[in-house]
């Protein structure tokens, strides 16, 4: 298949919570680290520029508030979409550079403005933190970023432009979570009762990972949708094998699994672009992560 590949840069950490008092989360540096390693030309993709993220600053929020930087993170989702959404109806295949997990706001929101599309989700968490499931509150959108795009919480992220749902429950398959034991906030039973697919290590590694990707593609492939989003959090990786995310917990997918993951899904033809968020160069000094990281998007977008 012949695709024109564009590079985009959308370097938001709007959605996650500070790494310590008075900082800001590193993730808004990922782009320029994998820039660094030569991407753009070791995928051969065109350049696409730049979604210049407001500032991060929480200002006076408090626990109770809602999702914190609410009005920046739609507006930012907005610009995104206007950029994603042109790509798309041009026929390009964009690939993003978070950023954070919440900019799946503004890539749901641009296939929504096109037509029915689906979401596929490689993630160590579950991200479906909403205010059914969350008596403590919510806050940070980054965990509850497939929630949002299905429609649950504020309106003011999950309702832009009267789109509310982006992507309905039956079209998302979430991939790679965290089993119970690792992560136990992962809510396998909601999911499970609202019929959203889900595959944790522990299936991916009985079925294999390519047979995981093709049961996925049964549900975000579908014959009545327009194609479908392929979306990774760097968490998905086990911290042993890449520890530069902001939640490290044990019991993550190996490299190899990851690439047998994401080679089907990125390879079909329905495919309309590709994600990368999370990864943190605050945290890998040496650069190692994002070395594996362009290792591993050039053996599966590149053509």
């Amino acid at each position: 298949m012949s695709r024109r590949l564009v590079l985009l840069d959308a370097p938001s950490n709007l959605g996650l919570r500070p790494p310590a008092p008075g900082t800001v989360p590193g993730c808004a540096k990922l782009a320029g680290a994998l820039r660094d390693q030569g991407l753009a030309r070791r995928l051969g993709a065109t350049e696409g520029g730049v979604v210049v993220p407001p500032r991060y600053d929480r200002g006076a929020w408090r626990p109770g508030d809602g999702v914190f930087h609410a009005a920046e993170l739609a507006a930012y989702s907005r610009r995104l979409a206007d950029r994603v959404e042109r790509h798309v109806r041009d026929g390009d295949f964009p690939v993003v550079l978070g950023g954070d997990c919440s900019i799946v706001l503004g890539s749901s929101l641009a296939l929504r403005r096109v037509g029915r599309y689906g979401l596929a989700y490689l993630d160590g968490h579950d991200d479906f933190r909403h205010p059914g499931n969350a008596p403590d509150g919510v806050g940070a959108a980054g965990g509850e970023d497939v929630a949002l795009v299905t429609g649950r919480g504020q309106a003011d992220l999950t309702d832009l432009e009267g789109l509310r749902p982006y992507v309905r429950d039956e079209d998302v398959a979430l991939l790679g979570l965290r089993d119970a034991e690792n992560e136990p906030d992962n809510c396998f039973e909601e999911l499970a009762r609202l019929d959203i697919h889900h595959a944790p290590v522990a299936t991916v590694r009985a079925r294999g990972p390519e047979e995981a990707a093709r049961a996925a593609l049964q549900r975000v492939a579908a014959p009545e949708l327009e194609g479908f989003w392929l979306h990774m959090d760097a968490d998905v990786l086990d911290p042993g094998v890449l520890p530069a995310v902001d939640s490290d917990e044990p019991g993550g997918l190996g490299v190899e699994e990851v690439r047998a993951l994401l080679r089907p899904l990125a390879a079909s033809p329905r495919c309309a672009g590709f994600q990368l968020t999370i990864y943190d160069p605050d945290r890998d000094p040496d650069g190692d992560g994002a070395a594996l990281l362009a290792d591993l998007l050039e053996s599966v977008l590149a053509e």
